[in-house]
């Protein structure tokens, strides 16, 4: 590999062909030889026994090898639904930053009550990094407010900020004429005490 990368040498420039399933006696022992070869830069993998069991890990482990550490992992911007939400459930915002998402998410899922969540682009960034790189602030609220038309969601006009971003209540309350803006809690955790409590 280092000679046909480096050396430019040609023969060795093809795709590495390997078959886990010649060097392993058992099934556990195919998939641990085939993640090697992932990790060897194998181009093809021949595999005896392939299930979704088998192809999700590999997949999966293929594609965080080559991704890029430099790009925060995100979600897509929008509203999303968590417990059948209605018109009369909270609206909170949030940022893209899938790690962000993922313990608001939780949160909303396990404490049971209904909710929507506005997702900011920011582009990959949790909450306070992006609030301080002038990603996360009123008017990107404003326009993903407008954008995804999340006052036809709701009948309130009430929308949640997080925590750590009480500051822009009154620069949101500008951009967003008519409407209530609350400040929720700092931390995800509290998020289903804060909706039990919510009106």
């Amino acid at each position: 590999r280092r000679l046909a990368l480096k050396k430019n040498f040609r023969p060795l420039g093809y795709p590495i062909i390997t078959f886990p399933g010649e060097v392993a006696d058992t099934d556990e022992g195919e998939i641990v030889a085939a993640t090697q070869y992932v990790a060897k830069y194998a181009g093809i993998i021949v595999m005896d026994r392939f299930d979704p069991a088998v192809a999700y890990p590999l997949l999966t482990l293929r594609l965080n090898i080559y991704t890029d550490p430099q790009k925060p992992i995100s979600v897509d911007p929008g509203i999303y639904e968590f417990n059948g939400p209605t018109a009369d459930s909270p609206l909170m915002v949030t940022t893209n930053f899938s790690l962000t998402y993922f313990s608001v998410a939780g949160e909303l899922d396990g404490g049971g009550m209904p909710a929507w969540l506005l997702i900011c682009d920011a582009e990959g960034m949790s909450v306070l990094t992006a609030w301080a790189a002038g990603k996360f602030d009123a008017e990107t609220i404003a326009k993903a407010v407008k954008t995804f038309d999340a006052g036809a969601k709701i009948a309130h006009k009430k929308i949640t900020l997080p925590g750590h971003v009480a500051v822009l209540s009154g620069e949101l309350e500008e951009e967003l004429p008519g409407w209530e803006i609350q400040v929720g809690p700092r931390e995800a955790v509290d998020l289903p005490a804060y909706l039990k409590a919510w009106q």
